[in-house]
């Protein structure tokens, strides 16, 4: 673990993908065809006190829904990009406009379509429900499923790593 808290110091960007990340994975739709998905309110809470502490949050997801940027939005994150369908492409903008060397970027991802970012970021993380594949190529695997506390604990343990956590969780204890 000591490894994984040496690279999320130097982290100054984390990069979500949103199904089965930041979800559960599961794909609702209402008979009208709208996309419905569930986020976890802790996960939201999680990214807005990683935001507080200095580091950057981005989305990278291959779908495109309205309610991706409903809750971007809701978590003060501007730095979304919808349909990549090839991420990396998407990464490399990224690293390009926030002017980061991939090696200061955290990536969290889920299934294949990751991979190509997985190999390139600084911090490589999936979820429990990743592929064995997926698994092989990351630093850290998260004790929490996607949508169910796991970009929480990521932000929490990067801003451990970082020593800010400890001073945002005492303004609650006031």
């Amino acid at each position: 673990m000591q490894h994984i808290l040496e690279k999320a110091r130097k982290i100054r960007a984390v990069v979500f993908d949103v199904d089965g990340v930041l979800t559960d994975g599961s794909l609702y739709l209402t008979d009208g065809g709208e996309e419905i998905k569930a986020f976890n309110s802790q996960d939201g809470h999680g990214i807005k006190m990683l935001k507080a502490s200095g580091v950057k949050v981005a989305i990278i997801t291959g779908r495109e829904s309205r309610c991706v940027d409903l809750k971007a939005k809701d978590w003060g994150v501007t730095l979304v990009y919808q349909g990549a369908k090839n991420k990396l492409p998407a990464f490399e903008a990224l690293l390009k406009k926030l002017e980061l060397d991939a090696s200061a970027c955290a990536y969290v991802g889920d299934d294949l379509i990751d991979l190509p970012v997985i190999l390139r970021c600084g911090l490589a993380i999936c979820v429990p429900a990743a592929p064995a594949l997926v698994k092989k190529h990351v630093d850290y695997v998260t004790h929490l499923e996607g949508g169910r506390g796991a970009a929480r604990e990521i932000c929490e343990m990067i801003m451990q790593a970082q020593e800010t956590l400890d001073a945002h969780l005492a303004i609650y204890l006031k």
